[in-house]
């Protein structure tokens, strides 16, 4: 049997960081086993639904590489599949029409309220009924519950668990209006897929069970199951954006990683001994859904920094000069191929203290435009009058060096000797002038990379010249 799961998000709205890890599980044990991942778009809440969520997910998934191995199956385009199977439910007696009205099931509802006991709805009015006696409204389909027993499930992270007959009823899987329910797509979905092991968060739970019973009423194989804890913030609570973000978009406009992001997402709530930088081939290799555990994961954005940074550290200086020059592209930031020129130059050091690429895009700002840079309040009191003098001095000095970045640092070293003043009262004030700021790249990088004419230019116009 190959194995073949399978991801299905609702697009009403951003794709979730937790979503997005439950599409990497899925993603994983299916590389793992050697099977297909898929993608299904539970597009059925017609109201809330949008084409836009749909793309948002759709690129979201690219950007993480947890593309599926099939186009994306649209729900609410088997719609005349799911009726189709709730009929031959009811053709077998395994269902039956209920001809309630909405004012009556809200009467009960009430009752069962007023009594202080769970809503169980009884339809057995109907079961059998003739139907030259129905009332004269649509009715809907519902689902025979099991009336004894228990159904068992064995899930893959949560263990065996079993719900009693007596806690379950008969639920709709066509609407009056001839629409499927949720539940019941669902099943009829995945046993069309071929879906072989549902992963999904562990607030499914309580749904398998009802889902049970369509798979059990058509003779279906059930497939196996894995409820996955939910992400929580650090306080416990459910995720939400008052922790951070939580969007898979968020995240990659903030300068995250695609990678950074899926290693940290894996290591939420899967353990595999102590080490935490994992590549994709890696996690291929050794993921294993046995490996979840039960309990709730918090999101630390500090440890998915820190993550970040690490893969900042190893990425491809020309993917990162290529994501910054994108980012100031994107928000109207002018400049040529010696800004971008700049940028690439400087990048295998930008990177070292960097933990995310708009952290790497500040620091590559000064380096995109010819011209004194805009001047940060801490860099502009570096430049006080003795400094400017230096700074003048200093000018004429670099006009002679050879410009190699290897030369630079011994010339301005030489140059600190010569003048007797600790290197810092040269480096500083330098470094305020080439960059407008306190914190840059090492001073000969700059030097470097902003080429002779225009750092000794940048130098004068610090000095006031």
């Amino acid at each position: 049997m190959s194995v073949r799961t399978r991801f299905a998000p609702s697009p009403t709205g951003y794709l979730h960081i937790g979503g997005a890890r439950t599409a990497l599980f899925n993603f994983l044990f299916a590389r793992r086993h050697g099977g297909q991942y898929l993608l299904r778009i539970e597009d059925t809440d017609r109201a809330r639904s949008t084409p836009e969520a749909v793309q948002q997910i759709l690129d979201s998934l690219a950007w993480l590489g947890l593309s599926p191995d099939e186009p994306p199956v649209m729900q609410s385009q088997r719609e005349p599949r799911h009726a189709e199977v709730a009929r031959e439910l009811l053709a077998k007696g395994a269902a039956y029409l209920a001809y309630d009205t909405p004012e009556e099931l809200a009467a009960m509802r009430a009752e069962a309220e007023a009594q202080k006991r769970p809503f169980k709805y009884d339809g057995s009015k109907w079961i059998g009924m003739d139907p030259a006696k129905a009332p004269s409204v649509a009715p809907a389909i519902r689902i025979k519950a099991p009336r004894e027993g228990e159904t068992v499930v064995r899930d893959l992270v949560q263990g065996e668990v079993r719900v009693a007959a007596s806690e379950l009823d008969d639920m709709i899987i066509l609407r009056s209006d001839g629409t499927p329910t949720y539940l019941h797509a669902v099943v009829v979905d995945d046993h069309d897929m071929a879906i072989t092991h549902v992963i999904r968060g562990d607030d499914h739970l309580t749904n398998t069970f009802r889902q049970c019973m369509v798979y059990d009423a058509m003779g279906w194989r059930r497939p196996h199951f894995a409820h996955v804890p939910l992400i929580h913030g650090q306080d416990g609570a459910k995720l939400s954006k008052r922790h951070g973000a939580v969007g898979a978009i968020d995240f990659r406009e903030q300068g995250y990683l695609p990678e950074a992001v899926c290693n940290y997402l894996l290591r939420l709530g899967w353990g595999h001994g102590d080490t935490e930088i994992i590549s994709r081939e890696d996690a291929i290799r050794i993921f294993d859904i046995a490996d979840v555990g039960r309990a709730a994961s918090r999101m630390d954005y500090a440890k998915l920094t820190h993550f970040n940074g690490v893969y900042l550290r190893a990425a491809d200086d020309e993917r990162l000069t290529r994501e910054v020059l994108e980012r100031f592209a994107k928000r109207g930031v002018l400049f040529g191929t010696d800004g971008a020129a700049r940028v690439r130059m400087l990048m295998p050091d930008m990177k070292e203290r960097a933990k995310t690429i708009e952290e790497l895009a500040g620091a590559a700002l000064f380096a995109l435009q010819d011209g004194a840079p805009a001047m940060e309040p801490k860099a502009a009191a570096l430049l006080t009058e003795e400094a400017k003098a230096r700074l003048a001095d200093l000018a004429q000095f670099l006009g002679d060096a050879p410009w190699e970045r290897k030369d630079l640092e011994q010339w301005l070293r030489d140059y600190a000797e010569v003048k007797g003043v600790k290197l810092g009262a040269v480096a500083q004030p330098l470094r305020a002038a080439l960059t407008g700021s306190t914190q840059s790249p090492p001073i000969d990088a700059v030097l470097f990379a902003l080429g002779r004419s225009e750092a000794i230019s940048r130098i004068l116009a610090a000095a006031g010249e």
